[in-house]
């Protein structure tokens, strides 16, 4: 039982939650860029919510089965086909062996998760199968799937047909809006940056990957801002360098920076750095702590809810 990669798309890999509470060793959590993406398609199937899926970037793969077994695929919308015949996001889709999973024009977003109900059957590192692409370890060799590569499965079974409620289904149409808390050095900022940080019309940078989402636009004055040791950073971290124009930290970022830290997007929101490309335009709106935590609590609130829902 195994997934023929006939395509592997621009940057196919396999991802889950990651491996968290490694920072203070240095280690990024990784995992994957969009987890709200990827524990949908994961209860569809009735699967644990970071249980390993392949995450596709931009360009997606073509895929043979060798087995019949039930996928779902959610995150970024794409034309699916299964053996030429239309297929959609959000539901669960039965395959038999021979079939062919191809992905076809990126419609929104930038990842999509293809969740299985099955188990890949490789060895994990450090315990997550999640490929680490800067590092290089993790999933298969450390790096995106090739074609040819063979990826053995164990356990494959059959779910039931069951679709995500429209509450539910991620929108990728909307311009985006992170909501973010102060950094620690955001006292140090003018309050001019600060403003003009909030006011919004940033692009996304191409330069952006796994690392770090880098952002284009005016820079940020930066006057008079002091030296400062290198500190902790994590995904959501907002830096400011000496050329003003800010970088996200994202899954793959280093633990530590010396950029002053103007502000960090909630973990609500840090999701939805998975789905941006390059030219999206993207806003940031102030919150304090006590509303970033309500809603972090709303969301888990949500994801819990979904089984009973299925």
């Amino acid at each position: 039982m195994s997934l023929h990669i006939l395509k592997p798309g621009l940057q196919t890999t396999i991802q889950d939650g990651g491996r968290p509470g490694k920072l203070r060793w240095g280690l990024a959590r990784g995992g994957a860029a969009d987890t709200v993406a990827m524990v949908l398609a994961n209860l569809l199937l009735g699967n644990p919510a970071s249980h390993p899926c392949l995450e596709v970037t931009l360009t997606g793969p073509e895929i043979a089965f060798t087995t019949d077994m039930s996928i779902a695929i959610t995150g970024a919308h794409f034309e699916l086909t299964l053996n030429g015949a239309s297929v959609e996001n959000d539901t669960v889709i039965r395959v038999q062996a021979g079939d062919r999973l191809r992905f076809g024009t990126l419609q929104s977003g930038a990842r999509a998760y293809i969740a299985l109900a099955a188990e890949f059957a490789i060895e994990p590192c450090m315990g997550s199968l999640s490929t680490h692409v800067i590092a290089r370890f993790g999933g298969v060799a450390g790096r995106a799937l090739e074609a040819g590569d063979q990826l053995p499965l164990r356990n494959c079974r059959i779910e039931k047909i069951r679709r995500l409620p429209g509450a539910y289904r991620l929108d990728y149409g909307n311009r985006p809006l992170l909501r973010a808390v102060a950094g620690q050095e955001a006292h140090h900022f003018l309050s001019r940056a600060q403003q003009q940080l909030y006011a919004g019309g940033f692009t996304v940078s191409p330069q952006s990957n796994r690392m770090g989402i880098r952002l284009d636009g005016p820079p940020l004055p930066g006057e008079n801002l002091p030296q400062q040791v290198s500190s902790a950073v994590c995904p959501g971290t907002v830096q400011v360098p000496p050329n003003g124009l800010p970088i996200i930290s994202f899954v793959e970022g280093q633990t530590i920076g010396g950029y002053p830290r103007i502000a960090h997007v909630i973990s609500a929101d840090v999701h939805r750095l998975g789905q941006l490309t390059a030219g999206t335009v993207l806003n940031l709106e102030r919150i304090d702590a006590e509303g970033a935590r309500k809603i972090q609590r709303e969301k888990a609130h949500l994801l819990m809810k979904l089984p009973d829902l299925l």
